[in-house]
């Protein structure tokens, strides 16, 4: 059973992830209207989905723990950028957020000695170990590009191979 603290702390989680899922539809969709960033649109309806599967996964632990998940309302997310560098330095600055809350959970579980709540957790703390290498690799790589159009092609076609290789489990 989830004590009260924990529910609420994990509800957060759930709001956090949806938002997640809400501002990389967003950056999706910017990319998508952007000439050549077929591949970096992709990469973030991707990121958007895995997001919402983040969410569910809490949802369905808090239920099946004796909770209730609840829906969480959201905000507009950002819908537009002023260039590819500031929507990835968005979303690096995202992730890291994701990350420090996830490590409150774990510490907030550690301090309940919730330890059905903490391994549970552990899958989310790898999760983001892997999501922010992803989103710092692109953001080194998009560095060392400045604004060399044809980096930004290569970037764009390259973009779902450093997915697989560095960050975003296929498995969610």
């Amino acid at each position: 059973m989830l004590s009260k603290s924990m529910q609420e702390a994990l509800n957060n989680q759930v709001k956090l992830e949806a938002a997640s899922s809400q501002a990389y539809l967003a950056m999706a969709s910017w990319s998508e209207i952007q000439p050549g960033l077929d591949g970096i649109a992709e990469f973030f309806f991707q990121q958007s989905e895995e997001e919402r599967v983040h969410m569910l996964k809490l949802m369905r632990f808090i239920n099946e723990r004796g909770g209730f998940a609840v829906v969480p309302q959201l905000e507009q997310p950002i819908v537009t950028f002023k260039g590819l560098k500031s929507m990835f330095e968005d979303f690096l600055h995202h992730e890291i957020t994701v990350s420090n809350s996830i490590n409150d959970l774990v510490d907030l579980a550690l301090k309940e000695r919730d330890y059905a709540t903490h391994n549970f957790l552990q899958w989310y703390v790898s999760e983001q170990i892997e999501e922010e290498k992803s989103a710092r690799v692109l953001n080194d790589k998009l560095e060392l590009i400045g604004d060399d159009k044809s980096g930004i092609y290569l970037f764009d076609r390259d973009i779902m191979a450093t997915r697989k290789q560095g960050g975003g489990n296929q498995e969610k």
